[in-house]
């Protein structure tokens, strides 16, 4: 029965994962579609190119939100259903491919950064504060967003992997749902890998040209 309930679990991430909050904030605050102008991704980095920090700080923070609270709920009320470690690598992995390719608008779905830290933060508070540091050094050093991300996701297994047992209690289906969540988001970033080789990657803050 605990197999049933982990499916379930994954699906229901899923669609909480599925809800584009880039698209939905904008729309409330009566933006343009992020799709339509930057570089199109459904993500806090281009809602700030709108010039609204607000709608950005916003879509952020409602991005890792959605990320966190199927793992946390898991964690909270999932043992009397059988659902421990395996249910909860499920449920964040569920909402992050909900955020990449999401049900509810045309499976057009960002590159899951802010989501991804979510549930890193649902797994271990510790590790998603690490994996966060980790990204904020990098953009405060080369001011690139892309750069950020991509060292951080490479550091998020790695320091789940060193880490585990002192500041958190090492798991595999964890680490797997790290590892999955990280090889994405390099594919994800492929892009942003060719304009940083070629230079002509855009910094924080900057707007990019339609």
């Amino acid at each position: 029965m605990s197999i049933v309930y982990s499916i379930l679990v994954a699906v229901a991430a899923y669609f909480v994962g599925s809800l584009s909050f880039a698209v939905i904030v904008s729309r409330v605050m009566g933006l343009n579609d992020p799709r339509t102008y930057g570089s199109k991704n459904p993500g806090a980095t281009n809602v700030l190119r709108s010039g609204s920090k607000a709608a950005a700080v916003v879509t952020l923070l409602l991005d890792a939100a959605k990320g966190w609270l199927p793992v946390v709920l898991v964690a909270c009320f999932g043992k009397p259903y059988g659902l421990e470690e395996g249910a909860m690598a499920l449920a964040g992995l569920g909402a992050f491919l909900g955020h990449l390719w999401p049900v509810f608008f045309k499976f057009e779905g960002g590159k899951g950064v802010a989501t991804a830290l979510g549930v890193l933060v649902g797994f271990s508070g510790w590790l998603g504060l690490l994996v966060l540091a980790c990204w904020v050094v990098v953009a405060a050093v080369w001011r690139y967003s892309s750069l950020s991300s991509l060292v951080a996701a490479v550091m998020a297994p790695v320091l789940y992997i060193l880490l585990g047992g002192d500041l958190w209690e090492f798991n595999k289906w964890i680490l797997l749902a790290i590892l999955a969540m990280s090889a994405l988001l390099v594919y994800r970033h492929k892009l942003n890998i060719q304009r940083l080789l070629e230079g002509k990657e855009s910094k924080l803050g900057q707007k990019k040209s339609k």
